[in-house]
């Protein structure tokens, strides 16, 4: 029954001109995928099959994927393949760090796939990576986009005590649709490890999508339910579907409902706001730098 929804709904609404976007192989593009490839690296961008990956690579920059390409979870939005992950791989840090070099990366977006089968969900091999960043290139900014860790406050902690200058993890979409979109995770464990994360002093980051099946109605609870534990960048872009196995987008959200939302926010009091069709996680992630120079002021 799901699979002829999705091929009825990508027949009666064609994506519409706003979300098109092309891919262009420059020089800057070629060198990414060079650097990525040399270091056995993944991304996010190839993995979750990212629209502004053509902008992104072509000006130098990718977000890097860590912990394999393999998920223990299988959220129906996500393009990164579910299964079980190969045993953890203790040199991922060297080759990450080499890579963020041999990009000239002055601002760094590292994520990762879940990993439940691991004790600390890989929170140890995040905070190595940031350790390690900081030791061999000083002035780099971090951000991270994490997993909840199954709620395991002491893995929380690991990557809080290495001091990342953002960390991000999304709560994707409203609490009614988390049993169809995302059953292994659950709302208020995502708001109470952000709420630990602005408790222990950092910048904290978090997202959703819509056009997935939620009312436009109930992305605002979300919005306050982030502001009240002191979330100070919120990101909001259209969910597109991956494949005709993936959840079905419900609609296509006009630009205008995403300026709504932008401007809702910065009234709402977050210090970035992010909302547009086309927004990701780690899209413009740079943008938070001014952000972060003046809470080290």
């Amino acid at each position: 029954m799901i699979m002829n929804n999705i091929k009825s709904k990508s027949k009666r609404e064609p994506r519409p001109d706003w979300l098109k976007t092309t891919l262009r192989r420059g020089a800057e593009f070629v060198e990414v995928n060079r650097v990525i490839r040399f270091g056995r690296l993944h991304t996010v961008c190839e993995e979750a099959r990212c629209p502004n990956m053509g902008e992104c690579w072509g000006h130098g920059t990718a977000t890097i994927m860590i912990l394999g390409d393999v998920c223990t979870r299988n959220c129906r939005f996500c393009a990164v393949g579910p299964g079980h992950p190969n045993p953890l791989d203790l040199n991922e840090p060297d080759r990450v760090v080499q890579a963020i070099k041999d990009m000239n990366l002055q601002y760094a977006v590292i994520t990762s796939v879940t990993r439940d089968d691991l004790d600390d969900g890989g929170a140890d091999t995040f905070a190595r990576i940031v350790e390690k960043i900081r030791q061999d290139i000083p002035g780099c900014y971090i951000e991270l986009l994490i997993p909840d860790f199954n709620g395991s406050l002491s893995a929380l902690n690991r990557v809080i005590e290495a001091r990342p200058d953002v960390l991000g993890h999304n709560l994707e979409t409203a609490p009614r649709l988390y049993p169809k979109v995302r059953p292994q995770a659950d709302y208020t464990r995502s708001l109470n490890l952000l709420a630990s994360a602005k408790k222990g002093g950092l910048i904290v980051k978090s997202g959703i999508m819509v056009g997935i099946g939620e009312q436009p109605q109930e992305v605002f609870p979300i919005m306050e339910d982030l502001r009240e534990l002191g979330c100070d960048i919120m990101t909001i872009g259209q969910y597109l579907q991956p494949s005709r196995h993936h959840f079905p987008v419900d609609r296509y959200v006009r630009p205008d409902e995403f300026e709504m939302y932008r401007v809702k926010g910065y009234k709402m009091g977050f210090r970035q706001m992010e909302s547009a069709p086309l927004v990701r996680s780690s899209y413009h992630a740079e943008r938070a730098k001014k952000l972060i120079e003046s809470s080290k002021s």
